[in-house]
């Protein structure tokens, strides 16, 4: 079932019990019914009700071994975050699904003037949990954390970060809001790099890019940290932008340069190869580190 239709099947009550449960993911990994009729203020036979219909469209999800209780899916997580949008006036309807990535699915979406925009819902835990850690160096500290706690996190971090670099002046998708796990930006209307056949100027392109990664190291203090063709978008106008940011690590940990150094030989690689753009990568890094002013060009 589409999530546009299962969201569109939730009343106010189904939502305090979604929220009560969202209040326990710190304290249990199954939220004991007890707790969840005491905090969502719901009678008992109402929030019986309430949780067979949410445990029916995979909303949570219960346990019955040694209590009663009840753990959040995504999909529930998505539905309180859609929630606390449309609330907000940041979108009003939820539209097709654009694409499936490996910690995220993304939408497009429509504000309440009419204007298309991007919605994306943070998937942590898709890939293996070793893949997870080894990009987010920010989950070093909490090993125990669950996939929706970190999701939540990510989203966070990612909107957060989108706000400083499209403050700076970096190329990257204008942020419109978030909520929980989920960010909102503007309509890009693009491909990904690795999906372009061909471009006007490679050079110009290339460069756009580098400026980017500068920009982030040397005024917002963040390297990417997960760069490469599949993450940069390329408009129709053949500007490109650059997405997926939460597993970022500011310019002072201790794998920033490593992060730095492979993110930049990545992007460098592909136009050398796809593009037959020449560019040294030691020179690269001093530009990009502020150490000299010569790009690309």
């Amino acid at each position: 079932m589409m999530l546009a239709t299962i969201y569109k099947q939730l009343t106010q009550r189904d939502f305090k019990i979604l929220r009560a449960i969202e209040r326990g993911l710190g304290k249990y990994e199954y939220v004991p019914v007890e707790y969840i009729i005491s905090q969502s203020r719901i009678p008992e036979t109402y929030a019986y009700m309430s949780l067979g219909k949410l445990n029916k469209l995979k909303l949570v999800r219960r346990i019955t071994a040694t209590y009663l209780g009840y753990q959040l899916t995504y999909r529930g997580l998505d539905c309180l975050a859609l929630k606390s949008l449309v609330d907000r006036g940041i979108i009003e309807a939820l539209g097709d699904k654009l694409g499936v990535g490996k910690e995220s699915d993304v939408y497009r979406a429509l504000t309440p003037a009419g204007d298309q925009v991007i919605l994306k819902l943070h998937r942590v835990g898709r890939t293996s949990f070793r893949q997870t850690k080894r990009y987010r160096t920010y989950l070093e500290d909490k090993p125990s954390l669950g996939w929706l706690i970190q999701a939540k996190i990510a989203g966070e971090r990612e909107f957060k970060a989108l706000a400083e670099l499209h403050k700076a002046g970096a190329r990257v998708p204008r942020p419109l809001g978030w909520s929980r796990h989920a960010v909102v930006t503007e309509y890009v209307e693009g491909v990904e790099l690795y999906r372009v056949k061909g471009l006007s100027d490679p050079v110009d392109v290339l460069q756009k890019i580098i400026d980017t990664i500068r920009i982030a190291y040397t005024r917002v203090g963040i390297v990417h940290g997960d760069l490469s063709e599949y993450n940069i978008m390329v408009t129709v106008e053949e500007e490109p932008l650059i997405i997926d940011w939460p597993q970022y690590v500011e310019r002072d940990h201790p794998s920033a340069p490593d992060l730095l150094r492979r993110d930049v030989e990545y992007v460098v690689r592909f136009f050398r190869k796809k593009f037959n753009v020449e560019l040294d990568l030691e020179e690269a890094l001093q530009y990009v580190t502020g150490k000299t002013d010569a790009g690309a060009g």
